[in-house]
């Protein structure tokens, strides 16, 4: 007789399964990474991969293309995997990296200028701009309640009732 799984076994498989793929993917970024060196180095040269066709895209050749093109995605990839796998409370500061590398691979598909890498960072800032003042936030959130000792739901409860007790006082007085 066959058991059913339980929903807490279901979960751990399922976990194991993504945990699984994660590790391969980052098992296999520094194969990804020299992928470039088996793409044609001759200036004319495509490459067709599925529905795609890859050119030179300014470059001098295909290969040197491809090469610029995994040095921004394999970074971007492992930064990602890190974001959704990090459990410390800053994991939030690695989404400008990634924003950058974002930026960065998108100027290189598509992108009619000569000239790459030049002004991400004015596309970074509206993202680092709500980012750092909310991972400064939960950073003194945790300092005060750690390291200080400050616990300010303590303080609200503690405040509330003397409230209560302030307002039952001038009750009694009239």
């Amino acid at each position: 007789m066959k058991r059913k799984m339980t929903e807490k076994e279901t979960k751990v498989k399922k976990k194991i399964i993504i945990d699984s793929f994660m590790v391969l993917f980052i098992v296999l970024s520094p194969f990804v990474f020299k992928m470039h060196e088996y793409v044609s180095e001759e200036p004319d040269a495509t490459l067709d991969i599925l529905w795609f066709t890859i050119d030179s895209n300014g470059f001098f050749d295909l290969s040197t293309y491809v090469w610029f093109l995994l040095g921004k995605f394999v970074p971007f990839y492992l930064f990602i995997i890190w974001f959704f796998t990090c459990k410390h409370w800053w994991y939030h500061i690695i989404l400008i990296p990634i924003t950058m590398y974002a930026f960065q691979i998108f100027e290189v598909i598509y992108s009619d200028d000569k000239y790459i890498d030049t002004e991400n960072v004015l596309w970074i800032l509206p993202v680092c701009m709500v980012i750092i003042p909310f991972v400064y936030f939960i950073r003194i959130k945790l300092y005060d309640k750690y390291v200080l000792g400050i616990d300010l739901d303590a303080m609200d409860a503690e405040l509330k009732e003397l409230k209560e007790r302030e307002r039952l006082r001038e009750e009694k007085n009239t």
